[in-house]
């Protein structure tokens, strides 16, 4: 099972400075921000496709595929109910649904597919390496880069742990398919015990290590990889910057707004 959502690939994605990818995908984060109407988003959305596909990130994308369609589906059915709007569809006493929320509604689950789809890009062509070097080289204290760093490698340390322990457990007999969604996912409550069990003892062996190898947060660095920012890297950042500008003006002058709200 790989677990792990770097993709070891030769495109001029994965060539980029790791500054450049952060900042990047912070200013596609921020992109994401700037429409509500559902076209608007959709349109931005497809873009991020066609990056990882430039970027050969397409088999995170069909990993994830479930969760991206249920963020949108959720956001679909809940956000009409929390948004108004001033033409009502729908109405059921207190309850009202409107053209405009239902529109807001699929702009948001579009949004938040937006957000995963440029952190699986960023995580597909960047390594855990990269990103701790481009949070220290963006001045950023390097305790708070570890703590990055460190998070970033556990995540995946604990989810290959608990597929392990569900294997094992499947081996032995458990059955996980019987049964409605409730009674299916009881069943993983007990497993989540060696889990904790497993997270604990892990981390109290990482704080052994680094206190036995005289770990520093506060003691000056070298790096044997001295990476620099090239013509490329500038000519990323200045793109996406004039596109988040670009969108932004079109935003204050009404153009992708359902309703006046983020």
């Amino acid at each position: 099972m790989n677990i792990f959502l770097y993709l070891d690939e030769n495109t001029w994605f994965h060539r980029l400075d790791s500054r450049t990818k952060i900042l990047g995908v912070l200013l596609l984060f921020c992109m994401a921000m700037v429409f509500n109407h559902p076209l608007y988003v959709a349109g931005f959305a497809l873009g991020l496709v066609w990056l990882a596909a430039a970027a050969k990130a397409l088999p995170n994308f069909w990993r994830v595929r479930y969760l991206l369609f249920l963020l949108v589906a959720f956001s679909t059915l809940l956000w009409p109910f929390f948004a108004k709007g001033p033409t009502p569809l729908w109405s059921w006493g207190r309850l009202q649904v409107s053209r405009e929320s239902l529109l807001y509604a699929i702009a948001m689950g579009l949004r938040l597919a937006s957000f995963v789809g440029a952190g699986l890009i960023f995580l597909s062509i960047t390594t855990n390496e990269e990103f701790t070097q481009g949070l220290i080289r963006l001045r950023l204290p390097y305790p708070i880069a570890f703590a990055f760093s460190t998070a970033l490698r556990l995540v995946p340390t604990f989810a290959g742990a608990g597929a392990t322990i569900v294997q094992a457990q499947i081996s032995r007999g458990l059955d996980v398919e019987s049964g409605n969604i409730f009674q299916r996912a009881g069943k993983f409550i007990p497993l989540a015990v060696p889990l904790f069990i497993y997270a604990i003892r892990h981390t109290n062996m990482l704080a052994m290590a680094l206190e036995s190898k005289g770990f520093n947060p506060g003691a000056p660095r070298t790096w044997y990889y001295d990476p620099q920012m090239r013509r490329a890297d500038y000519l990323v950042l200045a793109l996406l910057t004039a596109l988040f500008l670009g969108m932004l003006s079109l935003r204050l002058q009404g153009y992708g707004q359902v309703l006046p709200r983020l």
